[in-house]
């Protein structure tokens, strides 16, 4: 438990010193999966037998004396809908239940060419759509810090297995919060970058125009130098940018001095109980006797993010989702024609969320709907982003809570309507494309509660900044889950 716990400052000390072979390394996280899979059910497929030939291949590199990344040799775990090559993608649906990926997405790739070690692919809400992991078609994931809780969505898997040990971080990915969400969960970091600023190529897309990769990870640190082997340009990705990309970890600075940060009003609505409340506010106090000044702020269109960005997010499902039919891709259902191929296939291969959104997505984007319901939802956007370029002349960050709540009970969530108000503080960021972090920021009643920052395009390093300043002068992101004290 001490070696696997560590940062991957740590573990990567302890390669280069030869405190511990990465074999040895990978074969404790791979002890710690088999420990704790049986409950907490992270993972959809496995690699063991990859990762130890190629913890292999690094064992020989330190035994020859030659220099190893800051990641190589590190155990890692990809949600599965980032490809990976000779294994399944299946987005957790029965759709693409029997898909072997051919290619390794970009960030795969990138994590490879790293000298990564990935151990597997990680359960998630069907195609991405969900804030609990309970719509994965083949088992809900359980939240380390209450084996009775969800640990978020849709990127629970994620979460969970760096949660409890199981790899060293994991990537995600995030259409409304579905990396921030969970994280706030389950107690660690997680990171939604700017839109464009990490390649979607062989990313299974769900909503084009919001869907980002991110990182899941135990501290700040290991977020930034995760984000540097990832982070850049792919001529693959159309939406990807051009912009430099820093080395993420010169922004770890325990200073917070003359910085302006925002809290915006509409953060601190009806839907977040004074206990909650009253953790976020103890942050913002520990950061202001830091030296950052804070003020109230106010994004007054945000009250209608909601819904616009469930209008568009389902109107680009519907038509993200529109080549699985059982022509081109997925499952195939028997059938006396092609049309009811098509019914059949979809029917079976979809799960009810999956069918709810797709429904109600086709619907806005029909005719003599369009103009009512998607195109005011653009313009919805449009209002948000401006909102948030108004509060950025004044302000370096703005500050809240993560989610309204912390882990419901697994079952608890039955309601469509209820869940999708869960993500009612993270779904801005998506809207205008910005980047946002959040980190553990406390305990309420036992289970980890996050805050969320948002900062300005391209400006990560910023907001890495105030989280390592917090975390360095804090000690929520020491405290232990309830399942490694079990295990271990």
């Amino acid at each position: 438990m001490k070696t696997i716990n560590k940062s991957l400052d740590g573990l990567h000390s302890m390669l280069v010193n030869k405190e511990i072979s990465c074999t040895e390394l990978t074969k404790a996280f791979i002890k710690q999966m088999h420990c704790c899979e049986p409950r907490i059910q992270a993972f959809l497929a496995t690699s063991e037998d990859t990762a130890l030939m190629r913890a292999a291949e690094v064992d020989k590199k330190i035994a020859n004396n030659e220099s190893i990344g800051p990641l190589e040799g590190l155990p890692a775990g990809l949600k599965d809908n980032i490809c990976m090559q000779g294994i399944p993608t299946t987005c957790g649906s029965h759709m693409l239940e029997s898909f072997i990926s051919l290619y390794d997405a970009t960030v795969t790739k990138r994590l490879k060419d790293a000298g990564a070690i990935v151990l597997g692919k990680l359960n998630l809400d069907e195609f991405a759509m969900g804030s609990t992991t309970e719509s994965s078609a083949f088992h809900p994931t359980y939240n380390p810090w209450d084996l009775e809780r969800v640990p978020g969505g849709s990127s629970g898997g994620s979460a969970a297995a760096v949660s409890a040990c199981e790899v060293a971080y994991s990537l995600g990915s995030d259409t409304g919060g579905s990396i921030r969400q969970p994280a706030s969960f389950c107690g660690v970091v997680g990171l939604k970058p700017t839109y464009g600023r990490v390649s979607r190529y062989g990313v299974v897309a769900v909503a084009s125009s919001l869907d980002q990769v991110g990182i899941l990870s135990k501290t700040v640190r290991d977020n930034a130098q995760v984000l540097n082997a990832i982070a850049g340009y792919d001529p693959q990705d159309s939406t990807s940018i051009t912009a430099n990309i820093p080395d993420y970890t010169q922004f770890l600075e325990n200073n917070v001095k003359g910085l302006k940060i925002g809290v915006p009003k509409e953060f601190f609505s009806q839907e977040l109980t004074t206990d909650k409340a009253e953790v976020i506010n103890k942050a913002l106090e520990t950061l202001e006797q830091l030296g950052a000044e804070i003020e109230e702020c106010s994004l007054p269109h945000m009250k209608y993010a909601m819904a616009a960005y469930y209008i568009i997010a389902m109107a680009e499902a519907s038509s993200e989702l529109a080549c699985f039919d059982g022509v081109r891709y997925g499952h195939r259902a028997e059938a006396n024609d092609m049309i009811e191929m098509f019914k059949n296939t979809r029917a079976e291969g979809f799960g009810q969320e999956v069918k709810r959104r797709i429904m109600l997505g086709t619907y806005v984007l029909s005719s003599g709907h369009y103009e009512d319901y998607y195109l005011k939802a653009q313009k919805v956007r449009t209002l948000i982003k401006e909102d948030f370029n108004q509060v950025f002349s004044k302000y370096d960050a703005l500050l809240g809570p993560t989610n309204p709540q912390t882990a419901p009970k697994i079952g608890e969530s039955s309601d469509p309507l209820a869940v999708y108000l869960e993500d009612i503080f993270t779904i801005p960021a998506n809207l205008a494309g910005l980047p946002a972090l959040s980190i553990p920021a406390g305990f309420v009643q036992g289970l980890p509660f996050g805050m969320q920052l948002i900062g300005k395009h391209f400006d990560e390093g910023l907001l890495y900044r105030i989280a390592y300043t917090f975390e360095q002068n804090t000690d929520h992101h020491h405290q232990v889950p309830v399942l490694l004290r079990e295990v271990n």
